[in-house]
């Protein structure tokens, strides 16, 4: 899309096509309501404005830490739930589907409604979590092209970077202390 930088651009197809594959999968629908675990990450950021502003939901919630709860409803979460000061599966609130980008499988089942979806992307899968493998053509990603364009979906680089070629064990580390927000991308221009 015209309106991307190149480290947005390079950190957008397997993020978005992880969050409009796992909506699908699990059945996802205007009306329905959803929570995302991880909302700030690569996939949970796209997965919260995908299911706002593409798939008209009745109901976003994510999980994030207290600097991020603002980005989180920024996105266009609804809720914005601080994982370091309340656990989201004491909360009252059921949801259709809940996506899961940070390994809380056994927790996320707890919050599904009866009937309800858990797309689980990490960790161990709790029925009725199911797991899938990413499959695409590029369709989704010209289908999803005009959300891009007009600015209503914008993939999240991690401020840290772009990440150079000579950092690429700095970047994964980074990645892996899963406090990353969007992605983390790796540049090779200098």
């Amino acid at each position: 899309p015209k309106s991307l930088g190149f480290a947005q651009a390079a950190g957008l197809p397997l993020a978005i096509e992880t969050a409009h594959e796992g909506l699908e999968r699990a059945g996802f629908s205007a009306g329905k309501s959803i929570l995302i675990l991880g909302g700030a990450g690569g996939v949970g950021s796209l997965a919260i404005q995908l299911a706002k502003h593409v798939y008209g939901a009745s109901k976003v919630a994510a999980t994030a830490s207290t600097p991020k709860l603002e980005l989180l409803k920024s996105l266009g979460a609804d809720v914005a739930i601080d994982y370091t000061k309340e656990n989201f599966e004491d909360l009252p609130d059921k949801y259709d589907v809940v996506l899961d980008a940070v390994g809380q499988g056994e927790k996320a089942v707890k919050v599904v409604k009866e009937g309800g979806s858990v797309v689980v992307l990490t960790g161990a899968v709790v029925p009725p979590g199911f797991r899938f493998v990413v499959t695409s053509d590029g369709s989704v990603l010209e289908k999803l092209n005009p959300y891009l364009e007009s600015g209503k979906v914008k993939p999240l680089v991690d401020p840290k970077g772009p990440f150079a070629f000579s950092q690429v064990v700095e970047a994964f580390s980074y990645l892996e202390t899963g406090r990353a927000t969007g992605k983390v991308v790796i540049s090779p221009i200098p």
